[in-house]
C-alpha cells in the first residue's frame, strides 16, 4: 500500500527542521508535524539562547543550504578558547590555527538559526509542514507507520514509510512508542543571559570551572558575551531573582576582571540540566534523533552538535537505503545509523558527564590532578590535538555532510 509520505519527521524544532533541508532535493516526501505556527518567534527551540556551533557543524549547514543564510543574519566566529580552573594553577589555550581551520566554531543566536532553517524549507518542493499540528495516535505495522496528526484542529490520517522523532527531551512519540531511558539529574540548571564587555573579546571563549558549577562566556558581535552559567538548581530563583547591578557583581566575581567590567544585561532564562540516554534509537520504522535520543551537560557546548550530526548521519543513511531501493522504514537500514552514531554519542556523553563530576569534586588530590590534567592538555600536542576534533566535530567516522561532501 503506497504510503502518504517517505519519511514523516514529528517536531519541527531545531533537529527536526535541519534533517528536513537536509532531505529536501532527494526527491524523497517528506512532512514535518510541529505544534507551533511557522514562525521563529513562535517556536520555543528558536529562542534568545546562543548556540555554540562546532566547526564540523558548520559544514553540514553549508551541504543543506543553510549556512549562507546564518552567516548573512550574524555569526560570531570562535578563534580561541580559554579554559581554566577558578583559583587553581590548571589551565589550557585552544586556537583555531592548531587545527588548521579559520575557526574552531561559531556563536550564532538559536532565533538566527530558526530563521535560515525556515527560509530554506520554504523552497523545498518536497517538504510539507504540518503547523500548527499535534500527534494524536500513531501505530506501527510491517508496511508502514501510520499516525493520527490534529492538523489546525482537523483529525488527519496519515502513513509513512519512517517516522522520525525530533520531538525533544520529553519526547511523546518515544513515550507513545515505549522506549525506555536512562536518564541522570545534575541538579543543575544553566541561567543564561548577554553582557557587554569593556575589552576586546579577540573573538576568545571562556570556560571557567568555579566552585558553583561551569561558567561559560562566548564572543558576540558589539562587543558582547553569551554567558551559560551553569549552578545548583536551588540557587537559581534567587539568582533570577537579583537585580541586574548584583547579578553582574556575582558574575564579576565568578569570572574575575580578564575582559573588565561587565555591564548591559540581557534577559535571563533558566534550563535544567540533566544526561538522558534512550535504550534503543530505531525500531522498526521508527528512529529517534536530538534531545528525543540523548541530552548532555552544555560544559562543551555539543548538545546541538551531537543533534546535528545525527541529521547528516540519518539523512546519509537514507539517501544509500533510497538508491539500493530498500524500505526506509527496514530495521537494517536503520541499524545501519544506530551503529554509526553509538560511538559519537557515547564519547561525547562520557566526555560532558566526566568533566561535570572531576569539576565538581574540590577534594584536594583530585582537585591537584584535574590541575595537572588541564597543564597537560595544554603542553601535549597530542593531547590538544584530540580534544580539538572531538570538541570541533570532527571526530571519528563522519557523515559525508560533516567532511564538507554533497549527500
Amino acid at each position: 500500500m503506497k504510503s502518504d509520505y517517505d519519511i514523516l519527521i514529528i517536531g519541527g524544532g531545531m533537529v527536526g527542521a535541519s534533517l528536513a533541508c537536509a532531505l529536501g532535493g532527494t526527491g524523497l516526501r517528506i512532512a514535518v508535524v510541529e505544534a507551533v505556527p511557522l514562525t521563529a518567534s513562535a517556536q520555543p527551540s528558536y529562542d534568545e539562547r546562543t548556540i555554540a556551533l562546532a566547526f564540523g557543524s558548520r559544514r553540514i549547514f553549508e551541504g543543506i543550504g543553510v549556512w549562507d543564510e546564518v552567516a548573512r543574519l550574524g555569526t560570531t566566529p570562535i578563534e580561541k578558547i580559554h579554559i581554566s580552573d577558578r583559583g587553581r594553577f590548571g589551565f589550557t589555550h585552544l586556537s583555531h590555527a592548531e587545527l588548521g581551520q579559520e575557526a574552531l566554531g561559531y556563536v550564532v543566536e538559536a532565533r538566527v538559526l530558526g530563521l535560515a532553517l525556515l527560509a530554506r524549507l520554504q523552497q523545498l518542493p518536497n517538504v510539507a509542514w504540518l503547523c500548527p499540528a499535534t500527534l494524536e495516535h500513531i501505530n506501527f505495522e510491517v508496511d508502514s507507520a501510520r499516525t493520527r496528526v490534529r492538523h489546525d484542529g482537523v483529525l488527519c490520517d496519515l502513513s509513512a514509510r519512517l517516522v522520525v522523532a525530533a520531538d525533544g527531551a520529553d519526547s511523546a512519540v518515544r513515550s507513545v512508542a515505549g522506549i525506555d531511558f536512562e536518564r541522570t539529574q545534575y541538579g543543575q540548571s544553566a541561567v543564561v543571559t548577554t553582557v557587554t564587555i569593556n575589552q576586546p573579546h579577540n573573538n576568545t571563549a571562556y570556560e571557567r570551572f568555579t566552585e558553583t558549577g561551569p561558567l561559560a562566556l562566548l564572543p558576540m558581535s558589539d562587543n558582547r558575551m553569551a554567558v551559560v552559567w551553569s549552578m545548583c538548581t536551588d540557587n537559581v530563583e534567587t539568582l533570577i531573582g537579583l537585580s541586574d547591578e548584583e547579578y553582574l557583581a556575582r558574575l564579576q566575581e565568578r569570572f574575575g576582571d580578564r575582559l573588565g567590567p561587565l555591564t548591559r544585561l540581557g534577559k535571563r532564562r533558566a534550563y535544567p540540566l540533566m544526561l538522558t540516554r534512550v535504550k534503543e534509537h530505531v525500531r522498526p520504522r521508527l528512529v529517534l534523533i536530538g534531545n528525543a535520543a540523548h541530552t548532555v551537560h552544555p560544559v562543551a557546548g555539543q548538545g546541538f552538535n551531537l543533534g546535528l550530526r545525527d541529521v547528516a548521519a540519518l539523512a546519509e543513511v537514507l539517501v544509500v537505503a533510497k538508491q539500493e531501493n530498500r524500505d526506509l522504514g527496514d530495521l537494517e537500514v536503520l541499524k545501519r545509523y544506530a551503529d554509526w552514531r553509538a560511538r559519537d554519542n557515547k564519547v561525547i556523553a562520557t566526555f560532558t558527564n566526566s568533566l561535570i563530576r572531576v569539576f565538581s569534586n574540590d577534594f584536594p588530590p583530585l582537585a591537584f590532578a584535574r590541575n595537572l590534567g588541564l597543564l597537560a592538555v595544554d603542553l601535549v600536542p597530542p593531547l590538544k590535538r584530540r580534544l580539538l576534533r572531538v570538541t570541533s566535530g570532527l571526530a571519528g567516522k563522519l557523515p559525508r555532510l560533516a567532511r564538507g561532501l554533497p549527500l
